[in-house]
């Protein structure tokens, strides 16, 4: 505990925006550092992406705990009773209190939790089914380019979780003060957010279920053309951008009102506004940049045109099917 006590004293800050953000992001960096290690010295990808998914669910609890964390160090320094830690139920059904979450903070973690858990136990099993992911094949064996990949990953946890990180760090004074009334911004991005976890999830197990079909000789496909695939020739990365745009919305329609600019640190006005927005927009901005231009659609479109570009039945699917957003 003393080595906890120390931790929240060097992390702690006049603004508890910097005070949640700073200490998980180090967990994120320190968890992939951890990971990093065993894997570059065993020349191995196979944990990459499920360390992504645990460093995302133990940097968005911590950041969910870290204010009882810190409020209980401080009565205990002070000889004073420990507050309570924060009720789940209580933060259902209330706008917020000392001993609770309020419920967008609840909703926007389990979000965050229920991708990384879907999203890791699948490409687990993937990697685990195919033995090595491609993208790691001109990287693997060179310590220094593997070392980088992890550490994007930690870069790439810490910026999709800003505005989570944001609206965590948001006091529980701060919250009673905010309607109790559901928005239009919390209806639109929870309603983002289901449509694409639903959207990237039904296509991965198109895309599994189709493997599967192929490895038992059901078909003899080279390649996916039905149906999500038949909408988008990426489906599961568009549902990916919808569903981190969906959380940044709602976290927005906290962050940039007057309350929320107050609690994270801004002056408020338009100018304050445009910042909050512009906090929560890093994420699904960063998130579809990886997509278009560096890891997703990248590489999967250079590998297929490879393999199929003189191929005329893959020619006409890219001719008919949209890139990214689907054909209605």
């Amino acid at each position: 505990m003393s080595a906890l006590n120390s931790l929240l004293r060097l992390t702690s800050y006049r603004s508890p925006f910097l005070s949640t953000l700073v200490p998980s992001i180090a967990l994120s960096y320190g968890i992939q550092g951890l990971v990093a290690v065993p894997s570059i010295l065993a020349h191995s990808e196979r944990f990459y992406d499920a360390s992504g998914s645990v460093t995302y669910l133990l940097c968005t609890a911590a950041s969910l705990y870290l204010p009882t964390l810190r409020a209980r160090a401080a009565a205990a320094a002070a000889g004073q009773a420990k507050p309570a830690w924060p009720s789940l139920i209580a933060s259902l059904t209330g706008n917020g209190s000392v001993n609770a979450w309020n419920w967008r903070q609840v909703a926007l973690s389990a979000a965050v939790s229920l991708w990384a858990i879907r999203l890791g136990s699948f490409l687990f099993r993937r990697i685990s089914s195919d033995g090595k992911d491609s993208r790691f094949d001109s990287i693997r064996d060179s310590a220094p380019k593997f070392a980088g990949a992890f550490f994007a990953q930690a870069t790439w946890v810490s910026l999709c979780l800003l505005p989570v990180l944001a609206l965590n760090s948001i006091p529980a004074t701060a919250f009673a003060a905010l309607p109790t009334a559901i928005t239009i911004t919390d209806i639109v991005g929870l309603a983002l957010y289901v449509g694409g976890i639903s959207f990237e999830s039904v296509a991965d197990s198109q895309k599994s279920a189709w493997a599967q079909e192929k490895k038992e000789k059901k078909h003899s496909e080279e390649f996916l053309t039905r149906g999500l695939w038949s909408k988008s020739r990426h489906p599961n990365y568009f549902g990916e951008s919808t569903l981190w745009t969906g959380i940044a919305t709602t976290s927005a329609g906290v962050l940039a009102s007057s309350v929320g600019q107050s609690a994270i640190g801004l002056g408020g006005g338009v100018l304050g506004g445009l910042s909050a927005v512009t906090m929560a927009a890093v994420s699904p901005a960063f998130v579809t940049f990886l997509l278009f231009k560096v890891s997703g659609i990248p590489l999967s479109e250079s590998k297929y045109d490879k393999r199929f570009g003189d191929r005329k039945d893959y020619q006409e699917w890219k001719k008919n099917t949209p890139m990214f957003f689907p054909k209605l």
